[in-house]
């Protein structure tokens, strides 16, 4: 593979850096995963960003859900934790590496998305040391046949600029059953849980409805909260374009169901969205 390579920033930390031992965390994660069979092959799914202990277990009811299936791409799309920008971070080539190996960037698609719309930019600055996109990557590595990927972190999350990134990958992907849409996000942040289950509850009834317009007016009337809001309502909008209206809550929990203490925590949702 030629061209940049984005090294892990978070191995050893938010997750093991030896290959067999992350490789038997995250089967171990799958294997507690229960979930129905999903009838459809998804179009996106939302998963939790927290280091594996708290959010791992999560997670797997995600990725469950495409286990075994074949894609061509996956576009990651996470918010930027460290830097606020006013447009969408493309790393458009090259690859990213985890410890479970090297996963080439879908340099043609990233190439189309930033042709797409004036919302991307190639200054891959806010990729280098986000945590979100990269620890989707392991759990896709263990559940999909290889595949190219498409890494974008957005700054801003406002719902517009959702919908202009929706609209710039129904534009750009050509085939959108070959492409799984990842969007990267935790919930309400360190509140006590009972505030935070009836926040995090908003937000579930939004994803079942696809009702990204709802998210959004829950979010900023603070009924909500979501560090990842944007690419959970640009998964919403993207799926309801390609009409895929089926929409399903795999699996929710929060910090204190780890740890023991719930007078603040943080909440972790897993969704398909087919």
């Amino acid at each position: 593979m030629k061209g940049p390579v984005r090294k892990p920033v978070i191995a050893g930390s938010w997750y093991p850096d030896d290959p067999v031992v992350l490789r038997a965390q995250i089967d171990g994660f799958l294997q507690d995963a229960a979930i129905e069979d999903i009838p459809r092959k998804p179009a996106a799914i939302i998963s939790p960003h927290a280091g594996y202990l708290y959010s791992g277990p999560v997670a797997a009811h995600a990725y469950k859900a495409v286990r075994g299936r074949s894609y061509g791409t996956v576009v990651v799309i996470s918010p930027s934790h460290r830097a606020y920008f006013q447009y969408v971070s493309v790393w458009a080539r090259g690859s990213f590496e985890t410890p479970l190996g090297a996963i080439e960037v879908d340099e043609a698609l990233c190439g189309k998305i930033l042709d797409a719309s004036v919302i991307f930019t190639d200054n891959t600055r806010p990729h280098d040391t986000e945590h979100a996109l990269e620890i989707q990557l392991p759990f896709l590595q263990a559940v999909l046949p290889p595949f190219k990927l498409c890494p974008l972190v957005m700054g801003q999350q406002d719902y517009s600029l959702c919908q202009d990134l929706s609209r710039a990958l129904i534009a750009s992907i050509d085939d959108p059953d070959d492409v799984l849409v990842v969007a990267s996000t935790d919930l309400s942040h360190f509140h006590p849980s009972s505030q935070a289950e009836a926040m995090d509850n908003r937000i579930a009834h939004c994803v079942e409805a696809l009702d990204a317009e709802g998210l959004a007016a829950a979010m900023s009337g603070e009924e909500a909260e979501a560090c990842g809001g944007g690419p959970i309502m640009s998964a919403l909008i993207y799926a309801k374009s390609l009409s895929r209206t089926e929409a399903r809550i795999l699996k929710y929990a929060h910090s204190g169901h780890i740890t023991g203490d719930n007078t603040s925590v943080v909440g972790y949702l897993a969704a398909v969205i087919y």
